[in-house]
């Protein structure tokens, strides 16, 4: 038996993720957490061999709690499954402990296949961003201003960087306005810019947003 928990705030995604987890592999027991907090408290209770995590959930996002996780159960399986940039967030996702990163749109067989890797204490990731991460390796002298922001910091950067007002970021990953403009005033102050239109620039320049 191959006990999975499946984290994303969305019912319908958990809903068909358990579905392609039925269909595609013998003998699946899926738990499911629609917050940060709850995969917390469920990785406390339960012996989880898998667990599928999204990045942009209510409150602390999934890239944040990585590191936790690391902690409680350092032995235990992480895919990260996500609709943001492969290229922006596969590499912290990696860093930070998980054992794989894989777009939204992927193919189920190509997640089934992903899952199997991780499972097998291996490490999953598309070919671009595998030769990203070797690119990086010979460019290290060279890191760009953002790598220097905190998970959660570069999450918001990235929405800044598309044009969202501080409003509307905060609706979306559920935060307090005021919360969202305090990460909002350190990101500007660690990229020395002072406005919103600098960070969209840098943001277009760095392909941190299309």
């Amino acid at each position: 038996m191959i006990r999975v928990l499946l984290a994303d705030d969305h019912a319908i995604v958990r809903g068909g993720l358990k579905e392609i987890l039925i269909r595609h592999m013998e003998s699946v027991e899926c738990g499911e957490a629609e917050n940060a907090e709850q995969v917390l408290v469920q990785i406390r209770a339960h012996p989880w061999d898998l667990l599928i995590l999204d990045i942009t959930m209510p409150g602390r996002s999934g890239l944040d709690i990585l590191a936790d996780i690391r902690l409680l159960r350092p032995e235990l399986a992480v895919l990260v499954l996500s609709m943001l940039p492969e290229d922006q967030f596969g590499k912290r996702v990696l860093q930070a402990g998980a054992g794989g990163y894989l777009k939204k749109e992927s193919a189920p067989e190509e997640l089934i296949q992903a899952i199997r890797k991780v499972l097998s204490g291996g490490r999953y990731v598309s070919p671009a961003l595998a030769e990203k991460l070797v690119l990086d390796l010979d460019d290290d002298a060279n890191r760009p201003i953002h790598e220097g922001l905190s998970a959660r910091e570069f999450e918001i950067l990235v929405m800044l960087g598309s044009g969202k007002t501080v409003g509307q970021i905060a609706e979306e990953i559920h935060l307090s306005v005021t919360t969202v403009s305090t990460y909002r005033a350190r990101i500007l102050e660690k990229m020395k810019m002072s406005t919103n239109a600098e960070l969209m620039r840098y943001a277009f320049r760095n392909h941190l947003v299309d």
